[in-house]
């Protein structure tokens, strides 16, 4: 179960969403009144070599993929959140993950890696 679970984070957060960032960038038209914060991304994103622009996605995917590791390690309790004495646990259909969320996730994302 956990195995699917991890799975269905790295396709729907990070492949769905690098896509989605990705799209952004390249059809975005910038107007007037598009948002200050947009208008510099897209124009540091347009002043990229194509090589530069696939390093780009390549960060912003092992971003995505640090922090969702990051999370997982938070709900394992193999990692501390400052200040927080809470211990949180996550359930998949009423089943203990038994704190293997995060070593699934990075097997996972591990044997992606390899193929």
């Amino acid at each position: 179960m956990n195995d699917i679970f991890v799975k269905s984070l790295y396709e729907s957060i990070v492949k769905e969403n690098l896509q989605l960032y990705k799209d952004l960038c390249e059809t975005t038209n910038v107007t007037p009144k598009t948002d200050e914060y947009w208008k510099k991304a897209i124009g540091f994103y347009d002043s990229l070599t194509d090589e530069n622009k696939d390093t780009l996605m390549r960060i912003i995917e092992q971003i995505m993929i640090d922090t969702i590791s990051n999370m997982l390690g938070v709900i394992d309790g193999s990692s501390t959140l400052k200040d927080c004495s809470l211990e949180p646990k996550l359930l998949l259909d009423s089943i203990d993950t038994e704190g293997e969320l995060q070593d699934s996730f990075l097997e996972f994302i591990e044997e992606e890696s390899n193929s």
